[in-house]
């Protein structure tokens, strides 16, 4: 499913359908959200414009982005803490704001999302030979 066409949400979540670890945590999003709170839009899909966005598919790709009902849009760990709160578990995060702790969560994430396509298997060596991303 591209988009949920619900009109109104507390937050959009823009995921990678093509990768496991990212369905797998979308999936129990997707079932936790029993309220309907989260409009999840897959990037993979054929159907999916960035455009829509104002972000590039590359950009989109690197990292995991949201929007909020407002047309803001977030990345990173703050997707997640919103997420989470959508669903009601928004304290399994809330070490996240935490000083100290919000730059590891911020490095730790951010060194996932670097590496998250050699880890999940779908790495593209690029003519450099380093791991590309694919962009349609």
């Amino acid at each position: 499913m591209l988009t949920s066409m619900r009109e109104s949400f507390e937050v959009e979540v823009f995921f990678d359908g093509e990768c496991p670890l990212c369905v797998r945590e979308i999936d129990m999003l997707r079932w936790l959200d029993k309220k309907q709170r989260i409009r999840f839009t897959d990037i993979a899909a054929p159907t999916f414009d960035p455009a829509t966005t104002g972000l590039s598919m590359t950009t989109l790709m690197d990292r995991i982005h949201g929007r909020l009902p407002s047309g803001e849009l977030i990345e990173g760990v703050e997707v997640f803490r919103r997420l989470y709160g959508a669903v009601g578990l928004g304290f399994l995060l809330a070490w996240t704001k935490w000083p100290g702790l919000r730059a590891l969560a911020d490095w730790g994430y951010r060194t996932f999302a670097k590496n998250r396509l050699r880890l999940t298997g779908r790495c593209v060596k690029n003519e450099d030979g380093v791991c590309a991303i694919p962009v349609k």
